[in-house]
């Protein structure tokens, strides 16, 4: 029997781990955090020092008991959880879980840590275990308690004057500013056109073009030239003092070194990935996850952690990785690319506790090559950028070599070329950091010049006059965001990932193009939080209260009095904005124009189902009652048009006939549809209700119309009892009970008799709802003493249904009634209410 316990939070860590302590120690894992938050009112109590009451995850309390139970039998107890305060964190409640249940009396409870999953790692950690970090765990429940007070206070105001169901974060809503910021940025660009001219040059060796860098005696800028007329006349004048050729004035050569960027940190490393990988931040970190705690290498290595703790802000390496990069260097590169000294970097992480190794492998022996065959191809990738990151950290810098040559076209006018050779590549033999845009010397890079020098002449082929225009700030990426976000102190290295799940899950933003645009909804929620809880949507604000987690995870700050400071003036602002802010401020609305055949005002707003647009007032007093209708997917509120907010008000949209009745397209609560008389049809994604045409409309109703055909097996004379194609399979209906039919059975070939008693046995009342709470278990005496009372109901229930099979059985004895015809019954079915719109314009 194992003598001591040990707890990591993952199943594969707990595996790699296992393999290294031997038979004396048992590890198991919690699957994550153990206990959070009450999800409701009071589970932070202001009154009373911000008390916390937590609860058990409900989907990890089997790993909780499995913990107790092997708690209870060993020696001693070691919490091995990840070295932040997230780790630090699930250590502590789970040691309080045990010193509640009484399991650790008498038995010794320590903490290790490690930043590595390797054999040396994890015994120099057993060799130096330490108490529980309260100021870690300290910070972490504050950070949870702010968050639970922010979204359990703002969210409500929220749902009262936006929109039901949204949501409001302490750092997602900062997050979300930006985005919305940018996109208004975008929007309020105006392009300005300038022109810029170059020369052609035909060198006996080699062709090139150069640049206008003065005109007219002047220095050439970005706006000295904004139209084609100007452009003309420059270059003709500039042909003219040519003469056919350009005359070099100056020739500049310049020697620089370019040093390697520092080892990853959890931030770059996520930038990267996006820049190089594709990966979102959220794939990032799963593959790193993956890495860090065990890949199975086979042969005596057995299963090792390739990587080293994945959420750093540190760019420190120890000792002795350096000292095996620089030999995998030396080996790999040869002696001539290992700096005489080993190479440091400043780190510029805030918080000395949390600031372990950057991410690195924790063997430079083993390359990407040689780890290859045991890698998922993300693993692989992203284990080669980890790799070759790292070991470029540690190699020489780059040797470039820029030359630069000025040449005049007469006294007045003077071009420049410049061009950028590799004398020694250093660390770029390795790797070579990705960048979010193209610098403006982008195009000079591995460009080599023809050898030239003052006094050459060099025929000029043309002079050509290039049209452009300014463009807006780009949106954000997922790399530039988290670059933003890092550069505002805004988040830590764990929460990038989240945060943007977050937004994208609320549907606050969406990925077009890889690049992040915020909905309607989004910028209603930001625009709002702006305007009326600036303060806490403000980046300083959102930073310092970032630095004053910190100080309290380095013990300089108490916990309780930077939660007081936060909830007083924060409390009284939601409590203020809840009475005073008028909704239709806050849902956005956008007053586009007059509609010509009504002369009533049209505008856009947002509502309970999403943006929309309306003719007529919406004023409660209003006479007349507006039309409304949905805006199409794509459009925005804050950009749409009088014209095509009119154009949505042609649904709906009448067809032609087709058998006699009325082929219409129309928009409902439910999305766009085609209609044929009674009878429903949803459209596709692919097609567009203002284009559809008629027969396209018809198709997909005679589509649905088959589908309900194909709906019924069997049917049976005299009886309502029907034997029913539906989303989980066949199954019995009679348009009351649904009743199941046994898995080895052939539904067509059922007997009516079989399918009475098949009702009478499983028969039970069709559902009329969905989505409602599953009741809380009640404590074992109590589930008795209901189940006795309920009793008598339960045996009358059955007997209800009994007594409508059996009247099922005399309707069928008694009468003898024509089986309906199958298209009138897939008629009636497909013409069911339950895909009947809501009215959209009238």
């Amino acid at each position: 029997m194992a003598k001591n316990l040990l707890i990591v939070e993952s199943p594969a860590k707990a595996k790699t781990i296992n393999k290294y302590l031997g038979k004396d120690f048992m590890v198991l894992a919690s699957y994550g955090h153990v206990r959070d938050l009450i999800p409701k009112e009071g589970a932070v109590d202001p009154e009373a020092n911000f008390a916390m009451r937590y609860d058990l995850i409900e989907k990890n309390q089997k790993h909780v008991e499995a913990i107790a139970k092997e708690a209870r039998k060993a020696e001693a107890v070691f919490l091995a959880t990840d070295p932040d305060r997230e780790g630090e964190a699930i250590s502590w409640h789970i040691a309080e879980i045990l010193r509640e249940r009484g399991l650790l009396e008498g038995k010794p409870l320590k903490r290790v840590v490690f930043t590595e999953i390797t054999p040396r790692a994890i015994n120099e950690a057993m060799a130096n275990p330490r108490d529980i970090a309260s100021d870690l765990v300290d910070a972490q429940q504050a950070r949870r308690a702010l968050d639970y007070l922010v979204g359990f206070n703002l969210s409500p105001v929220l749902w009262r004057k936006v929109q039901r169901g949204l949501s409001a974060g302490r750092v997602q809503s900062p997050a979300l500013r930006m985005i919305v910021e940018r996109e208004e940025e975008i929007e309020a660009f105006k392009a300005r056109e300038y022109w810029s001219i170059v020369a052609d040059c035909l060198h006996p060796s080699q062709a090139f073009n150069a640049r206008l860098i003065k005109l007219d005696g002047k220095k050439f800028e970005q706006f000295t030239i904004t139209d084609g007329d100007t452009a003309e006349a420059a270059r003709q004048r500039i042909v003219g003092a040519a003469g056919g050729a350009l005359q070099v004035t100056d020739v500049v050569s310049k020697e620089r070194k370019r040093r390697p960027a520092a080892p990853f940190t959890t931030s770059t490393l996520q930038q990267e990935a996006a820049r190089k990988l594709g990966f979102t931040t959220k794939r990032t970190m799963q593959v790193a996850q993956k890495l860090y705690e065990g890949v199975a290498l086979g042969g005596e290595e057995g299963t090792v952690g390739l990587i080293s703790y994945m959420r750093t802000d540190s760019v420190a390496l120890s000792q002795d990785a350096v000292a095996e990069i620089r030999d995998v260097i030396a080996r790999d590169y040869g002696i001539g690319a290992v700096p005489d000294q080993p190479v440091t970097y400043k780190s510029k992480a805030k918080n000395a506790q949390e600031a372990h190794e950057a991410v690195r492998p924790t063997s430079a022996l083993r390359t990407p090559a040689q780890m290859a065959s045991f890698l998922e191809d993300d693993a692989r990738r992203l284990y080669e950028l980890i790799w070759k990151r790292a070991v470029a950290s540690q190699m020489v810098p780059a040797t470039l070599n820029t030359v630069s040559v000025d040449l005049a076209a007469g006294g007045e006018h003077s071009f420049r070329v410049s061009g950028t050779t590799v004398i020694d590549p250093g660390f770029l033999a390795v790797y070579e950091e990705g960048k979010d845009t193209k610098a403006e010397d982008a195009d000079d890079e591995g460009r080599k010049l023809p050898p030239m020098k003052t006094g050459d002449r060099i025929p000029l082929q043309q002079v050509n006059a290039n049209q452009h225009f300014t463009e807006p700030p780009p949106r954000f990426s997922e790399a530039s965001l988290v670059k933003t976000l890092e550069e505002y102190g805004i988040g830590r290295p764990s929460t990038y990932a989240s945060i943007i799940a977050t937004l994208l899950f609320r549907q606050y933003v969406e990925l077009e193009s890889r690049r992040f645009r915020p909905t309607d909804v989004g910028r209603a929620v930001s625009n709002f939080l702006s305007g009326h809880f600036s303060q806490y949507v403000d980046y300083d604000f959102t930073a310092k209260l970032e630095d004053e987690l910190d100080a309290v995870s380095r013990g300089e700050e108490d916990w309780i009095p930077l939660m007081e400071r936060f909830w007083t003036p924060f409390k009284e602002m939601v409590d203020d904005k809840m009475e005073s802010v008028d909704r239709s401020q806050a849902t956005g609305a956008r007053e586009l124009g007059t509609d010509p055949k009504t002369g009533k005002p049209v505008s856009v707003r947002l509502g309970r189902y999403g943006p929309y647009a309306a003719i007529g007032s919406t004023a409660e007093d209003a006479e007349d009652k507006p039309k409304f209708a949905s805006l199409r997917p794509g459009q925005s509120m804050h950009t749409i048009s009088l014209e095509d907010a009119l154009e949505l008000f042609l649904m709906p949209r009448h067809l032609g006939q087709d058998k006699g009745e009325d082929v219409s397209v129309g928009i409902g609560r439910f999305g766009p549809f085609a209609k044929r008389g009674a009878v429903y049809a949803s459209l596709k994604k692919e097609d567009d209700p203002y284009k559809v045409d008629l027969a396209r409309a018809v198709f997909l109703i005679e589509e649905k119309e088959e589908i309900a055909r194909n709906r019924i097996i069997k049917e049976f004379e005299g009886s309502e009892i029907q034997v029913l194609n539906g989303r989980y399979g066949p199954y019995l209906s009679d348009g009351k009970l649904n009743g199941k039919i046994p898995k080895d059975r052939e539904p067509a070939s059922l007997t009516l008799e079989e399918v009475i008693q098949l009702m009478e046995e499983t028969g039970k009342p069709m559902r009329k709802g969905f989505g409602k709470k599953a009741a809380k278990k009640a404590p074992a005496k109590k589930v008795a003493k209901k189940a006795a009372a309920k009793a008598p109901a339960k045996k009358a229930a059955k007997k209800t249904v009994k007594k409508a099979t059996k009247k099922t059985v005399k309707k069928a004895a008694k009468k003898t009634v024509a089986k309906k015809a199958a298209t009138k019954s897939a008629t009636t079915a497909a013409a069911k209410p339950a895909d009947k719109p809501a009215a959209s314009t009238s």
